[in-house]
């Protein structure tokens, strides 16, 4: 099982990203969203979700690009199509990974959640090695925090209904129990 030290997963290769805060006073990481991202769309390895995540990414490059100038986002993890894993905010702070949000009427998700990206699409099958990758940041997440359970692991199409629709049809919920 993967180890934290200082709020970071040891076994993730970790580069910082500004677009994080502070979590509000009294909050801790109670859920667990599951995301995809590609960029450009369906383009996998290169490092434009790297560039994008840490405000280095050339808007020029890719005619997508113009779609998302002016976004600050991260994740706190990011899971590569062939399970190499990147960590880019420690897990005490916000990222800004899940927008205008809500969990069982619980607005803010980004307020008391860990946010996962994995590399990919709704309409590709992820990898296995994403899967074996995810189930064991997953399980030392569970063990290192008391505030999250199993049953908090989400996809961002279900604390953002009307906006997304990641992970999508193709992610295997029962993860935690296969890999």
């Amino acid at each position: 099982m993967p180890e934290l030290s200082q709020h970071r997963l040891q076994n993730a290769r970790f580069i910082p990203s500004p677009n994080c805060d502070e979590r509000p006073k009294g909050a801790v990481p109670e859920l667990i969203i599951i995301h995809c991202i590609s960029l450009p769309p369906g383009r996998y390895e290169g490092r434009a979700v790297q560039d994008f995540f840490t405000n280095q990414l050339d808007f020029t490059t890719h005619p997508y690009y113009k779609n998302i100038i002016g976004m600050r986002v991260s994740a706190h993890l990011f899971i590569r199509r062939d399970g190499k894993l990147i960590q880019f905010v420690p897990f005490n702070l916000r990222a800004w990974h899940a927008g205008q949000s809500s969990y069982n009427g619980r607005p803010d998700c980004n307020d008391y959640s860990i946010g996962i990206e994995l590399e990919g699409q709704e309409s590709d099958p992820f990898t296995h090695a994403q899967y074996v990758c995810l189930a064991k940041a997953a399980r030392s997440l569970l063990h290192a925090y008391d505030s999250l359970h199993a049953k908090r692991i989400v996809g961002h199409s279900e604390v953002a209904p009307h906006r997304k629709t990641d992970p999508g049809p193709l992610f295997e919920k029962d993860f935690l129990s296969r890999y």
